[in-house]
């Protein structure tokens, strides 16, 4: 009798890690280059009373065994890295990634960290740097008499210098992938950090070997669907109430037994 309360309770635990996933895909909504989040569940072990297979008498055997389950664990929170819609800003620092791949951002403390959102602002020395003043890598540089600024699919950042007419190219835009982006750190502020799961980044020219291409003037959204999210969190809400439930079944129970020896 005790046993079902302890696996209601853990089905109550898991249902509320979803409510709280769920309520930071919402929150995040508008982010840009923001991605979702996605629980994975496990079972826990099981407790065999008989195994399937053994032998019920000389001649035959048992086609289904008996067991009994003890709930459910949270294993992993797993980021899905699925294509944002495009948002047109005209700002021509606004960059977006079209495909695989990550701007790499020089942190202060030396580490790159990696980032969908191309939201790119300069600082008095002219560099290209995050809304938190981190620089984009490798270092782009934008002369102070820079009247317009070009971005290709290719990266190839030009400007347009006081009245010319034509180009002067100042840097160009490197972008990492992974094998596996899932297995990346998020670290808040947009920004990931690369693990020993998530492999080695390969830094490419945007469009080269699979690599995204990139799109001035515009910025990747949030690849959050709300009516999705709406959908897990009743579903969740409903599993926790049902949990719930079973819990004050148990204990009903329980409290029958105990009123038989009255």
């Amino acid at each position: 009798m005790m046993r079902s309360l302890f696996t209601a309770a853990t089905g109550m635990v898991a249902q509320q890690r979803q409510i709280d996933t769920v309520s930071n895909n919402l929150a995040n909504v508008n982010t840009t280059g923001f991605k979702k989040s996605r629980n994975n569940f496990q079972d826990l072990l099981y407790h065999n009373e008989r195994v399937a297979g053994v032998a019920s008498s000389s001649s035959t055997q048992v086609p289904v065994g008996v067991h009994v389950g003890h709930g459910v664990k949270h294993v992993t929170s797993e980021k899905i890295h699925t294509q944002g819609n495009m948002e047109s800003t005209g700002n021509q620092l606004d960059i977006s990634i079209d495909g695989p791949g990550f701007f790499q951002i020089l942190q202060p403390n030396g580490a790159i960290a990696y980032t969908r959102s191309g939201h790119f602002n300069i600082d008095g020395l002219g560099r290209l740097v995050t809304d938190d003043g981190m620089f984009l890598d490798p270092e782009i540089n934008i002369p102070q008499e820079t009247r317009k600024i070009e971005i290709g699919f290719d990266g190839t950042v030009s400007v347009f210098l006081r009245d010319d007419t034509e180009p002067e190219a100042v840097g160009t835009i490197q972008l990492a992938r992974f094998p596996n982006a899932a297995g990346m750190t998020p670290i808040g502020k947009s920004l990931y950090l690369s693990s020993p799961a998530s492999g080695n980044p390969i830094v490419e020219t945007p469009g080269i070997n699979g690599m995204g291409t990139l799109n001035q003037g515009f910025l990747e959204g949030s690849n959050v669907s709300v009516v999705e999210e709406m959908v897990n969190m009743i579903t969740a809400q409903r599993a926790y109430e049902v949990n719930s439930k079973a819990i004050q079944t148990a204990d009903q129970m329980l409290q029958t037994a105990n009123n038989l020896t009255q």
